[in-house]
């Protein structure tokens, strides 16, 4: 609809009916309008007409504008531009209002006249046209009044950018933005059937009564406990006391150093678009892919697990030496203790995070007050000093500048296990105490904005844990001695002796002791505290974290049999399988002890993570990817790069053993998910740079000169859809394997809708796929077969990837097709060697069209059993017809379809196959033959699964995929009308190409010099795994008869100079001898029903609508002026009957089709008789440049 509105009033009989025809409503009006009833304006839609039809007019108006509720409708498409300037007398010009002020209020109708949705009132017989215009123009500004100004839409079918056109929702998507069809195909009507309200949140609704963080709760407060562990209050002391104070400060800085370049990658991917559930596994899953994702997703949520165990028997160790103190224990005191507890206390968490994210982010909050009571507790100890003399002889000595000066430099010892010390084995040991800056992205789910939380909270957390353990490295090393004796008697002697003693004979000190944090604090049992609450914190976190990954994991189905744990429950979709999972795998580990030996295994998954998550950032900013638009600015690709360098290096300084076994782990577990290939398409960066690495090498590539030794043979095959003609693809692929490129060319005559090119592209994306077939498939418009090969053969490829050879099927009912197709066919070849492109036209015994023989091998329906739409200018009447024709001529069964006769015979027999069988059967056509699909076809459409729709395609590949029957097994692969079993015979024509053979023989009639093409495909197919037995037989022409031994041995040299391999070599001496009368005979039964004596143009009475005509017949002229190469021939013919009729495949040189000499019929008439009765048999010519050398 326009948006600009002029108005025209004119007679009805001069426009066309407007869907709502606008009448005065006054009193003066409804007399005009029943007077002339009986005229044009009767046929009006809405008629506020006279008598008692004046009060039921503008209720019948208001009830077809609005719905139920009272709301305009969606479908509302006044046609303004038909209303104005329309020619009537001036006294009947009418100005325009709209009327619908309060569409809530029917009421108002009732009493009022002026009630319909334009109201038009009659103007003063004389006024003049300024008033005219001035109307008009009050009209053009009341248009937009107070209902339209919020219904623009009911003027345009264009959708106005919204945020919800943009979300990964399916439906929403179709329910806003008309589809480009619908724009700028005027015949196609949008169905905006949808019933969500415009600018509505959709997901608002979902939101409701679900519990979402924010940043400060949501992941700094989870951050603080995982970073704030045990080993701030039992490990930071001994670090001091082997690192010293300025070392200590580097190891600290070198930890946070890869965990804010960590932090600062992941805040740049999770801004780079909205974070779902799942954090990390999210994160890098969306980034590199679902094998990297996935390998990390699983061994990330068992680390997550197993830690939960580690912090629970922390806290166990601690909760044991507290009960010491007092002499309490349970059964030993010892590990039966541990595990008693743990188990007591893992139960305990579980119950607390099954009863949702709100109880346990209260228990967070408690846990971190009491945390951060302790940390204050040690600060303000360390300022009162020691209280007793008990702390001083503990080595406690305050603040101390001398102690300070000692401690600042580092003093390595060798532990009583024998390890020697020095600054990476303290580093491996601290760092660990850095390993919870993912505790709030793993929530991700749960929080309110994670693109601004996970940045903020989790640098923030950092800042302050790295604050908070610098501050207490300087108080320790300020206030506590490395070694100490504790004996009381010289304190009380006033002496310092309590301070010398040698390394492990002292049980007190930064060097020996992990109480040194309660020594210092003010109150001592807060410490314990502290520990409890750092433990259990931690433990909480972990117990939380690993079944939300887990679950964000299961959901995208990257492994088998673990889909049962995605479910989730209640309004925050809790995943209560994976927290009883979790536990389980806790408890077993606390039962079995020996976490010392996991704890290394445990820092290295987190590692791993780690690298890939610095790596996925660096990845992202070397593809640079259009989508790659992070709003965190604050990074830098190759400082992410570094980042993934030191965790790499940091894994191995902590055990090069768990180093190799967590690379070990993540391979096995990518190489699985690559092994399925999972139904995903997220937009990864290796997507990316797939692209931009294969563009790259094609511009590499175009900078490569061309050599003979490099030749590959790059085919373009027309096929049509893949399936149709699989024998044609096999060959062809059979050449290009792992060599070359393929194109499979298809030409639709007549166009066709965008989707269903999409809905052809996705078929043959499939038939590749299942068929292992590595190609593309190319697929144009045309108005007939030549034009739409003509553009396949001239747009086909990018620079040097371009086909340098037309495979075509021999058109078998050349004899019988339209004259028109026939020069089509011959002309294709023309436009091939005008392009200096390669010809090879095959033949196949049975023929190559199989779409008749063959059901639905890629999961999609057949076209006969696709519901058709109606298209532009058909009637339901043509669509009825339509459809009873493609059921007719799809009807035929696969017994109709003889499998061991020719396709000539096959042809003669259709009239007695379709009377047996009361169906029409459809003969192998010039259409079928040369990669057509009829235009009604093109149409059928609608029944087809939408190309975006996911699921359908989802079914399909799934289908492919979890097959289970063996690839080369063809009963899998090619399948009847409604998935019956095809007969052996006929499976063995259609693995011509595939199936494996044994002493197979191919005949290679090399008749004259094309560069070598003729010989060297058939090479290529000896040097497959199915044919890699077969031998080569070569034939030739020989110049002399007198010199043919001489030939022979020249043959043979060039030959073995090509290095190909064959088994026998053989001259024809007599190609010139006059054939036999038979063979006449033969060749002029092919041609009898073009020859002519003397075409029309030759009486210069030709038009250019005769031309296709003329160029289809043959004259005796003709027949005189080639009359040597026909004789040639035949007398070929001869000898291909007498050598090679039981050979597996003939390879021969084709005849060139000269301009202006040979006709489409005659040409055609050659390679009947040389391929007739034959095996399979493949035409080829080269484009006489050279494809083979003998030089190195």
């Amino acid at each position: 609809m326009s948006d600009t509105i002029s108005f025209e009033l004119g007679s009805a009989a001069d426009r066309p009916p407007n869907r709502f025809q606008v009448n005065p409503v006054n009193g003066n009006s409804r007399k005009t309008q029943s007077s002339g009833s009986d005229g044009p304006e009767s046929g009006s839609e809405v008629v506020a007409g006279t008598g008692g039809a004046g009060e039921d007019g503008p209720h019948e108006v208001y009830r077809r504008l609005t719905n139920a509720e009272g709301e305009l409708l969606e479908d509302d498409t006044f046609d303004a531009t038909q209303m104005l300037n329309q020619h009537q007398p001036r006294q009947q010009r009418q100005s325009i209002k709209s009327s619908f002020r309060d569409k809530d209020k029917p009421s108002r109708f009732k009493d009022l006249q002026t009630t319909t949705r334009f109201q038009v009132d009659p103007q003063n017989e004389e006024s003049d046209e300024s008033n005219d215009s001035q109307e008009e123009r009050e009209l053009l500004d009341n248009e937009y009044d107070t209902k339209y100004g919020k219904s623009f839409r009911h003027f345009t079918r264009e959708a106005l950018p919204r945020l919800d056109n943009y979300r990964n929702m399916m439906s929403i998507q179709a329910a806003y933005r008309p589809t480009l069809d619908e724009l700028h195909n005027a015949t196609l009507t949008g169905k905006n059937t949808h019933s969500l309200t415009r600018n509505q949140d959709p997901e608002a609704g979902i939101m409701n009564g679900v519990l979402k963080f924010g940043w400060i709760k949501g992941v700094l407060v989870r951050c603080l406990l995982n970073i704030w562990g045990v080993m701030l209050f039992l490990r930071l002391s001994w670090v001091v006391g082997q690192a010293g104070i300025i070392e200590g400060f580097l190891l600290i800085l070198t930890t946070t150093a890869v965990t804010t370049i960590t932090a600062l990658s992941m805040s740049a991917i999770s801004t780079n678009g909205v974070i779902k559930g799942g954090g990390t596994y999210y994160m890098i899953s969306r980034s590199l892919g679902p094998e990297f994702g996935g390998s990390i997703g699983l061994i990330f949520s068992l680390a997550n697990a197993v830690a939960c165990a580690m912090y629970v028997v922390g806290f166990c160790e601690s909760m044991l030496a507290m009960m010491t103190t007092f002499e309490w224990e349970i059964v030993d005191g010892g590990v039966q203790d541990v595990r008693i507890i743990g188990c007591i206390t893992i139960l305990l968490l579980l119950i607390i995070v099954v009863v949702g994210m709100e109880w346990e982010a209260k228990a967070q909050i408690g846990l971190l007050i009491i945390l951060l009571v302790a940390i204050a507790d040690f600060v303000i100890g360390s300022f009162i000093g020691p209280k007793s003399d008990l702390e001083l002889s503990k080595g406690f000595l305050g603040y101390n500048a001398t102690l300070f000066k000692n401690n600042l430099f580092p003093d390595y010892r060798q532990e009583k296990g024998g390890v020697q010390h020095d600054f990476f084995s303290v580093f491996a040991i601290f760092f660990p105490a850095a390993t919870g800056i993912l505790a709030g992205a793993n929530i991700s789910g749960d929080l309110k904005d994670p693109q601004k939380s996970i940045p903020k909270g989790t640098i923030l957390a950092i800042v302050i844990t790295t604050g908070t353990y610098l501050i207490m490295v300087l108080q320790c090393g300020a206030t506590v001695a490395r070694d100490a004796t504790g004996n009381l008697s010289d304190v009380v002697n006033g002496s310092f002796a309590f301070l010398d003693c040698q390394p492990g004979e002292c049980s007190y000190g930064l060097q020996n002791s992990f109480q040194v944090i309660e020594l210092v604090s003010g109150f001592g049992p807060l410490i314990y505290a502290g520990c409890y609450a750092a433990t259990l914190s931690s433990a909480l976190a972990s117990l939380v974290s690993a079944p939300k990954v887990f679950q964000a994991l299961c959901k995208d189905e990257l492994y088998p049999k673990i889909v049962w744990f995605a479910k989730g429950y209640g309004k925050n979709n809790e995943p209560v399988r994976g927290y009883v999972l979790t536990f389980i795998i806790a408890s077993a580990f606390i039962l079995i002890g020996e976490l010392n030996l996991i704890a290394p295994l445990i820092s290295n998954f987190f590692l791993a993570a780690y690298m890939l998550i610095n790596f996925s950032t660096f990845h992202a900013s070397l593809a640079k990817p259009v989508g790659w638009r992070p709003t965190f600015k604050y990074f830098n690709m190759w400082l992410s790069l570094l980042g993934a360098i030191l965790c790499v290096a940091v894994m191995f300084l902590i055990s090069w053993a768990t180093a190799l076994i967590t690379f070990v782990a993540v391979l096995a577990l990518y190489l699985i998910v690559a092994y399925r290939k999972p139904d995903v398409n997220w937009g990864s960066t290796t997507q990316a740079q797939t692209y931009k690495n294969a563009l790259m090498s094609v511009q590499q590539l175009n900078n490569v000169e061309e050599h003979v030794k490099n030749y590959r043979p790059q085919i373009l095959v027309l096929s049509g859809l893949p399936n149709t003609r699989p024998v044609l693809v096999d060959l062809a692929y059979m050449l290009t394997k792992n060599l070359s490129l393929l194109v499979c060319g298809h030409v639709l005559r007549g166009s066709s809708s965008q989707k269903y090119r999409t809905n052809l592209q996705e078929r043959a994306s499939n038939w590749f796929r299942k068929h292992r077939v590595k190609g593309f498939y190319a697929l144009v418009d045309g108005e007939d077969f030549e034009s739409g090969t003509r553009a396949l053969m001239q747009a086909t490829g990018i620079g040097k990837l371009k086909p340098n050879i037309i495979l075509m099927g021999y058109k078998t009912d050349w004899q019988t097709c339209d004259r028109k197709e026939l020069v089509q066919y011959f002309n294709v070849m023309h436009k091939a060697l005008d392009m200096y492109l390669s010809v090879a036209i095959l033949r196949a015994p049975q023929g190559l069209d199989c779409s008749l023989l063959l059901g639905s091998q890629d999961g999609w329906k057949p076209s006969s059993e696709v519901p058709r739409t109606l298209q532009p200018n058909e009637s339901s009447g043509d669509l009825q017809a339509v459809d009873n024709n493609a059921r007719n001529a799809l009807g035929g069964s696969i017994d109709s379809l003889s499998r061991n006769v020719s396709q000539e015979d096959r042809n003669r027999n259709q009239l007695v196959h379709s009377e047996q069988n009361s169906l029409k059967i459809v003969k192998t056509s010039s259409t079928s033959d040369l990669s057509f699909i009829a235009g009604n076809q093109a149409k059928d459409v609608s029944g087809m699964p939408d190309p975006l729709d996911t699921k359908s395609a989802n079914l399909v590949n799934n289908s492919l995929r979890k097959s289970k029957l063996k690839h080369d097994d063809p009963a899998s692969l090619y399948k009847g009308p409604g998935g019956t079993e095809l007969p052996k015979e006929v499976l063995s024509d259609l693995t011509l190409f595939t199936r494996k053979r044994s002493h197979a023989v191919i005949d290679v009639w090399w008749l004259y010099d094309d560069g070598g093409l003729t010989l060297l495909l058939p090479y290529i197919i000896s040097t497959r795994r199915t044919w890699q037995t077969c031998k080569l037989r070569v034939y030739a022409l020989a110049n002399k008869k007198a010199e043919l031994e001489f030939e022979q041995r020249s043959m043979a040299s060039l030959l073995s100079k090509f290095r190909i391999d064959y088994s026998d070599l053989t001259l024809i001496p007599d190609i010139t001898k006059k054939p036999l009368e038979s063979s006449t005979q033969f060749f002029n039964e092919l041609i009898k029903d073009f020859v002519v004596a003397e075409k029309e143009g030759e009486n210069g009475s030709s038009s250019r609508a005769t031309l296709n005509e003329d160029e289809a017949l043959i004259t005796d002229d003709d027949m005189l002026a080639v009359q040597d190469k026909t004789n040639r021939y035949l007398r070929l013919r001869e000898y291909l009957r007498e050598q090679s009729t039981k050979s597996d495949l003939v390879v021969m040189t084709l005849p060139m089709p000269r301009k202006n000499i040979v006709s489409a019929p005659l040409y055609m008439a050659w390679l009947e008789s040389l391929s007739r009765d034959m095996p399979p048999f493949l035409f080829v010519r080269g484009n006489q440049t050279s494809v083979l050398t003998f030089y190195s």
